[in-house]
């Protein structure tokens, strides 16, 4: 079962699910469909979120991907994450993912690099933790064929114009916090974001019938 203060937070996003354009939704809808499709055919489905660094909005991604499927009570769900090339997971997005009450601790022992640290993140109590850092879509550890890559920033999406052995490719674009990274909006900013992503990945869950 999902964590108190995640289904909490679920709860919170899925009231905003009225603000979201009927362009939106459609581009949503999309990735509501396959995801059925792949379930009705008795297949786990897939997905890379994929943003340019995989520091901020494409970690977002696939934690709310993977927390929107249990929340609906949807069967397994492997989601994923990568970049057009690697940084490290902003500390902003890791502190902004612990406020919506994501449990989330460094892994000392399993750790990328001094720059690019491993934080182990869990929504539920009996989970194997989520194994996060920065890395490319195309990783080891990311799936190779049968996916959907879903693209949430438009740089990634204008400069990877190919994603070898996806499914489908959906562009969901959303704002990049780090434009306020270092003022006094840099908070809100990232949870404003958090919460517009876990929103709409409820939405396409929600939207997945069996």
């Amino acid at each position: 079962m999902l964590l108190p203060s995640i289904k909490s937070y679920c709860d919170q996003a899925t009231k905003g699910f009225d603000a979201i354009s009927e362009e939106r939704e459609a581009t949503l809808l999309r990735l509501s469909a396959y995801f059925q499709a792949k379930y009705k055919a008795n297949t786990i489905p897939k997905a890379i979120i994929i943003c340019t660094h995989n520091s901020r909005r494409s970690h977002m991604g696939q934690v709310w991907l993977a927390v929107a499927a249990e929340y609906y009570g949807l069967p397994t769900i492997e989601t994923y994450s990568g970049g057009t090339e690697g940084t490290a997971f902003n500390p902003r997005a890791v502190a902004a993912l612990q406020r919506a009450g994501v449990a989330i601790q460094t892994n000392t022992e399993n750790t990328q690099s001094a720059t690019n640290p491993v934080y182990e993140l869990r929504w539920n109590d009996t989970m194997s933790p989520y194994q996060a850092f920065s890395k490319r879509y195309d990783d080891a550890v990311n799936p190779k064929q049968g996916f959907a890559a879903i693209m949430v920033c438009s740089d990634a999406d204008e400069n990877c114009p190919v994603v070898f052995g996806m499914d489908v490719r959906v562009a969901t674009p959303f704002d990049d916090p780090k434009a306020f990274d270092n003022t006094v909006l840099e908070a809100q900013k990232y949870e404003e974001r958090s919460l517009h992503i876990a929103t709409e990945f409820l939405f396409i869950m929600k939207n997945v019938e069996l």
